[in-house]
């Protein structure tokens, strides 16, 4: 009868954290990475606010990570689209928002700039609907 050998003695590879581009979908090494952030209006970090209006983006070289720059420098930054992200973060997180006054404090928004993104908000809607109906 054969007998299995026992693993003793033998170590196991430790995993390699490992990193997917953003462009072409290479998987890497994380520590071959290219790393930054880059201005995007639509873009809000789920927990810090500091990050709001930047993306990160990670590619496996300079090459194609200016590529990618250079695609969202042709992008302009909408503020009330940006305005617009933050108010979906406050109203899809917590408690809901039920005056201004509490929306304001949870977004650091102040009134005029919370109707804009609303207005913003709701053309784009419009305008999608419009892209839908025959």
């Amino acid at each position: 009868m054969w007998k299995r050998k026992g693993r003793k003695g033998r170590r196991t590879a430790k995993p390699v954290p490992m990193e997917l581009c953003d462009l072409c979908a290479r998987v890497f090494p994380e520590d071959e990475s290219v790393s930054g952030y880059v201005p995007d209006s639509s873009a809000v970090h789920a927990t810090n606010e500091w990050f709001d209006g930047l993306r990160l983006i990670t590619t496996c070289s300079d090459e194609h990570f200016d590529e990618i720059k250079a695609g969202y420098a042709d992008r302009p930054f909408v503020d009330e689209e940006l305005w617009a992200a933050k108010l979906t973060r406050a109203l899809t997180t917590g408690p809901p928002a039920l005056t201004m006054d509490q929306l304001g404090c949870r977004t650091g928004l102040q009134e005029p700039q919370i109707r804009a993104a609303i207005a913003w908000h709701n053309e784009r809607m419009r305008e999608a609907q419009q892209r839908t109906d025959p």
